[in-house]
């Protein structure tokens, strides 16, 4: 007997895309189905784009599936790619619309947005905003990083991101990473080559990563800020009036005063700030004893004086231990938290923090109306 076209479809219908995270049936990426006598399943996939990385994956998944099914004896994909009318009606059916906006800025968006930031390079900001979000992605929250850090992007190598952006009819879809979406810089130019833009560009940059990228429906954003309050900090703060800040320091009291400051801008921006994170906060010896290598207190202090600053308590969230997984997981593309381990630990429990809080009610859509 022949195979059901239903129970083909059926079966197609588990397919999802790797990238977009939708059945490839209800992206339109399905041209046709020929189903022959002797049981043969021949199957045409549009992709998204002629090079896309993950094309072996897509194949291969459709094979599986198809392959399940009662009565089928052989499977053979025939790759294709998608017009440039099929690209268009596929944005506007992911995004609902054909003009740029950003998403996270919407009365009804959901999605919680977190800027990391620090006073000062060196402290460990992006090997945080990575682990954060691999954290929040193991908790089972959809979560999205947006490596703002033009100049000293890192956020790829971090989260092991090993595929391409991919482009669909001016919309850009990140790869994903331990079930984290990721965007950077990093991934449009050469290895190697410097980003030599002043504030317009910067700015520029940041809006076409929030609006022409397509994010989907996050739980959580996570922004990765260069140190400092320069132009990205003032740009973030005017396309994401809504993101809320967390600061990252050393307990260095030199690092702790620069970081005071990039968490002081939300006196002017009006953002919030959820708390500090105390990076690189001892050593644990093999006696249970801690060197505090870089002092202790800065953590503490940047916390309490963001606090009177501000008018509202601002928790020192966690104090990650020098722990030299984190940094080979940094390097390796596998994030600690992963894994066991003091570090792993640490940013765990901020994460757990990060996931509970609810969206402030900002711009938001009460559905009240004046009488």
């Amino acid at each position: 007997m022949r195979p059901s076209v239903e129970a083909i479809n059926a079966a197609l219908e588990k397919v999802i895309d790797p990238e977009i995270r939708r059945p490839i049936t209800e992206l339109g990426m399905i041209r046709n189905v020929k189903i022959n006598e002797d049981g043969t399943v021949i199957v045409g996939v549009d992709l998204t784009t002629e090079g896309c990385p993950l094309k072996t994956k897509i194949s291969a998944d459709v094979k599986k599936e198809v392959g399940a099914v009662e009565n089928v004896t052989d499977v053979q994909v025939e790759l294709g790619v998608m017009s440039d009318e099929q690209k268009k009606a596929l944005r506007e059916k992911l995004t609902g619309h054909t003009e740029r906006e950003i998403p996270f800025t919407k009365p009804g968006c959901l999605t919680k947005v977190y800027a990391i930031t620090s006073g000062k390079g060196g402290v460990g900001k992006s090997s945080i905003t990575a682990n954060l979000a691999a954290a929040l992605a193991a908790q089972g929250l959809k979560v999205g990083v947006l490596d703002a850090d033009i100049y000293g992007f890192s956020i790829p190598r971090m989260l092991g991101v090993d595929t391409p952006a991919q482009k669909v009819d001016e919309m850009i879809i990140p790869p994903v990473a331990h079930g984290v979406k990721v965007i950077s810089i990093g991934m449009f130019v050469p290895d190697g080559t410097p980003v030599i833009w002043r504030g317009p560009m910067l700015h520029r940059a940041l809006q076409q990563f929030l609006a022409d990228v397509f994010w989907g429906d996050l739980d959580a954003l996570l922004l990765d800020l260069p140190p400092g309050t320069g132009d990205v900090a003032i740009s973030i703060a005017q396309l994401l009036p809504n993101a809320e800040i967390v600061v990252v320091t050393t307990p260095q009291i030199a690092a702790a005063e620069v970081a005071e400051r990039a968490g002081s801008i939300a006196t002017q921006t009006k953002q919030r700030v959820v708390g500090v994170v105390e990076n690189m906060s001892f050593l644990e010896n093999p006696d249970g004893s801690r060197t505090e290598i870089f002092g202790s207190g800065g953590g503490q202090q940047v916390s309490e004086r963001l606090g009177a600053q501000l008018g509202y308590q601002v928790p020192l969230l966690a104090q990650v231990p020098l722990d030299v997984n984190l940094r080979e997981g940094s390097d390796q593309g596998s994030p600690v938290v992963l894994r066991e381990g003091p570090a792993a630990k640490a940013l765990q429990q901020v994460a757990e923090v990060l996931a509970k809080r609810t969206r402030g009610l900002a711009g938001k859509n009460l559905g009240l109306s004046p009488l």
